[in-house]
């Protein structure tokens, strides 16, 4: 038996490792990747590898192995189809027979055309008959620190989300419930909405930025055409441009509001505070 990541060297795959490495012995994780290099410290450690691409099904042949618990963690390819890359995973499950499989999916509240591929992926994997857990994460914290040189360049946190809240976590406390679901019991067949304890709005962001900073830093409320414009600008492909800016509009009708506690219920602890986030951020 062991336990499955896919997509291990990527940001929220390799908190799960990590952590599934304080839980269980290193030969009983095995993390699937496309790039082997990128995870030869976790061979070191004694993870075991697989080499794997959602963009080639016959490398999933023969990968899982009757009793697996797998996580499917969410492609980030838009463009190239992501419910047939994630197919993939669920046909090779259900031909090996896994004990159960966990899919990093989004709120459910949530209808920005982000959600769509989601939704058909949980459809495909609820048909499967296989046992599964929907880890249904929020946003994330890193969503917004990693990404703070325009904002200090113009002293300014711009979106289209008019007054709307989130309650977004660190990867590491979502990776923190997707470790308690692998190695814990009683999760089959259920159904997980994951978000921050605190749910904050831009201003407040800016508010906390500023405070940081030391700087004047403002929250600027605008469309979601002129968002998408603004990030076309900045390099972003028109479509992708408007997905961001279709969830800026979810964020001002409460969908990315999520207060169930399910995730420090699972994480075992509180979430990782948004202030807390920002100084890392600063500091790095």
């Amino acid at each position: 038996m062991s336990i499955v990541v896919t997509g291990a060297t990527g940001k929220l795959g390799r908190h799960v490792v990590e952590q599934l490495l304080e839980k269980v012995p290193a030969d009983q994780v095995t993390a699937v990747v496309r790039t082997p290099e990128k995870a030869a410290d976790l061979a070191e450690r004694g993870v075991r590898l697989a080499v794997a691409d959602y963009n080639a099904p016959e490398t999933f042949d023969g990968l899982f192995a009757a009793g697996d618990k797998v996580l499917l963690i969410s492609g980030n390819e838009f463009d190239k189809g992501r419910p047939a890359q994630h197919q993939v995973v669920i046909d090779a499950a259900k031909a090996a027979g896994v004990a159960l499989l966990a899919y990093t999916s989004a709120p459910g509240s949530l209808t920005a055309a982000l959600a769509d591929d989601h939704r058909v992926t949980e459809e495909a994997l609820l048909t499967s008959g296989l046992p599964y857990v929907l880890l249904r994460n929020g946003w994330y914290h890193e969503n917004y620190t990693e990404n703070l040189a325009p904002v200090l360049e113009h002293d300014a946190v711009v979106a289209a989300a008019g007054e709307g809240r989130v309650s977004s976590a660190s990867r590491a406390d979502y990776a923190a419930a997707a470790v308690a679901v692998l190695t814990g019991e009683g999760h089959e067949n259920r159904t997980y909405e994951l978000g921050g304890d605190t749910a904050w709005s831009f201003a407040e962001y800016a508010a906390e930025l500023s405070r940081q900073t030391g700087r004047d830093i403002t929250y600027n409320a605008v469309t979601p055409e002129a968002l998408t414009s603004i990030l076309t600008g900045a390099g972003l492909p028109e479509p992708l441009a408007a997905v961001f800016a279709g969830v800026d509009v979810s964020i001002e009708k409460g969908e990315l509001e999520v207060t169930t506690g399910d995730l420090s219920r699972l994480a075992g602890r509180p979430t990782t505070p948004l202030a807390e986030a920002i100084a890392t951020a600063l500091k790095g």
